[in-house]
């Protein structure tokens, strides 16, 4: 990756340049300083602000602490490091608890709407930085886009059981929850500062992100945080598993606990003091590590979600959910129908005939209508299962879309039956679509601006409707809508239902004693 090290070399230079030339914003004063951020067309944005301390030394594997306060004027004009992630290289650091504003209020008197975004990456890799979530489009709609780092890999989400003696709730991981917690709690306090209404605060995210703004919603410790939640290629609803797969994701804190003491001896260190005192790049890493996803920690997540859903124990708010019409296309790596076959029998056992008849594969070939059963485990069934869930024991709007956004292919293409792969909506959302890509169509920047206010609205409103949209039903058991994007967007009934119907007999069957004996 040498040539990307270099170009990430010049771009800083580039802005260092360039920042020489900006105008400077009057500073603002948040709890910790006063801020000074950058005057952009229509907006005032501040990159790189403090809402924690340093997780480091001491600090790694604990919740976070508070920022330190600082004398005079702090420049907030570039983004700080990402997390520290992958093989450590890049613009990355343990010393990462900072988020990004974009604001357009011209006075602390305007209390816009606030949309908080929650990167993905696995819980393993992600950053604020990145292009694509450059928040500016969305605040020019009239929101305060706020972007939080948290931490990602083990050193977000390592269980112990020396970390859970130390903890105050006797328990460990989910540091990096506890991170967007932390942003959440700094956003409550200081967004006034910046035009934002603490009360219309709204989180959104993708992916892993997704699955964050499920966590949340579920959390008492996230309670009053926000009032709405979107979440794109999201959804916590599965039961906890020994061995874990996509949409199966999670252990309890005595498993976590027994792979993080793994965790350590593979580091070779004896003790959590040891463990401490080693560089980032000396810990074990690497997708897929067993110490790198959240937890049933019974604190900050306090039990099986959908257990929660089903017993009205959550935060209700109102919610704008989905995912992407080949999520499968992204994860699923089966070449042959034997293998695709062999994969489901390990997984669902006893259920995979029903599964297979359900998702079927071809003679020769793997197509959507298979893949559609790793979409439906990790993303598809999660995401219905919080509508109906929330629709059944909540008070508040539940709003449901499948994204199928994609280009029109000839029948005998090998691609014919390609949908929306998994994270593809993102540049979508912020309409940060690159202009100059010759496959772009007038349906792809059409749709991107119809999302882009359903999202905006949803954060204003409570509601994505609005003037010149089509009219986007509530989701209801009773009347099962689902608005489809792909060019335009339109009202549709709720994809693959009768295959859903089969997934969720097997994850009912994995909350009864047998099926969780069978899990082990």
């Amino acid at each position: 990756m040498p040539e990307m090290r270099k170009l990430v070399v010049v771009i800083v230079s580039l802005f260092a340049v360039a920042l020489g030339r900006a105008q400077l914003a009057e500073p603002v004063r948040v709890e910790t300083g006063l801020l000074r951020g950058v005057v952009e067309p229509g907006l005032t944005v501040f990159r790189g602000v403090p809402f924690a301390a340093a997780p480091v030394g001491d600090l790694r594997w604990r919740a976070p602490q508070p920022a330190a306060g600082w004398e005079g004027v702090r420049d907030a004009v570039a983004f700080a490091p990402d997390p520290y992630q992958g093989d450590g290289k890049g613009h990355v650091s343990e010393d990462c608890l900072y988020l990004n504003i974009w604001t357009p209020a011209k006075s602390t008197s305007e209390r816009l709407p606030v949309l908080v975004w929650i990167y993905g990456g696995g819980f393993a890799f992600g950053s604020t930085s990145t292009p694509t979530h450059n928040g500016e489009h969305l605040a020019r709609k009239g929101v305060v886009l706020v972007t939080i780092n948290y931490r990602v890999g083990s050193l977000g989400f390592l269980a112990h059981p020396e970390l859970s003696a130390e903890s105050p709730h006797k328990v460990s991981g989910n540091y990096g929850l506890q991170d967007q917690i932390a942003g959440l709690r700094w956003v409550q306090r200081n967004i006034a500062a910046f035009g934002g209404d603490p009360a219309k605060v709204t989180i959104f995210g993708e992916s892993a992100g997704g699955i964050s703004v499920s966590m949340l919603c579920g959390s008492p410790e996230a309670k009053g945080l926000f009032r709405g939640a979107i979440s794109q290629s999201g959804g916590n609803f599965g039961p906890t598993r020994p061995t874990t797969f996509p949409g199966e994701n999670m252990r309890g804190l005595a498993a976590a606990e027994q792979a993080g003491l793994a965790y350590a001896a593979k580091a070779g260190a004896a003790s959590l003091a040891e463990l401490r005192k080693l560089a980032p790049d000396q810990l074990p890493g690497g997708w897929g590590n067993p110490s790198s996803w959240p937890i049933v920690d019974g604190w900050v997540i306090v039990d099986d979600q959908f257990k929660l859903y089903e017993a009205g124990r959550y935060n209700d708010v109102d919610v704008l959910i989905g995912y992407n019409s080949d999520e499968g296309l992204s994860f699923s790596r089966e070449e042959t129908p034997a293998a695709y076959v062999a994969n489901t029998r390990l997984r669902y056992g006893p259920f995979a005939d029903k599964l297979l008849a359900a998702y079927p594969a071809g003679t020769a070939s793997v197509p959507k209508t298979a893949r559609d059963l790793m979409r439906d485990a990790a993303f598809g069934w999660q995401t219905w299962s919080w509508a109906r869930l929330q629709s059944r024991t909540g008070k508040s709007r539940v709003f449901l879309y499948y994204f199928d956004q994609h280009a029109d292919r000839p029948a005998d293409s090998p691609a014919a039956d390609h949908g929306m792969p998994h994270g593809v909506d993102v540049p979508y959302v912020f309409q940060t679509l690159d202009r100059n890509d010759p496959k772009l169509t007038a349906g792809d920047l059409a749709i991107s601006e119809t999302v882009a206010n359903y999202w905006t609205n949803f954060a204003k409103f409570g509601d994505p409707n609005g003037a010149d949209l089509p009219a986007w039903p509530r989701f209801t058991e009773a009347e099962p809508k689902v608005m489809y994007f792909h060019n335009t967007a339109s009202v549709g009934p709720v994809p693959s239902e009768a295959a859903l119907k089969v997934l969720d007999t097997y994850f009912a069957w994995r909350r009864t004693p047998e099926g969780a004996a069978w899990a082990k």
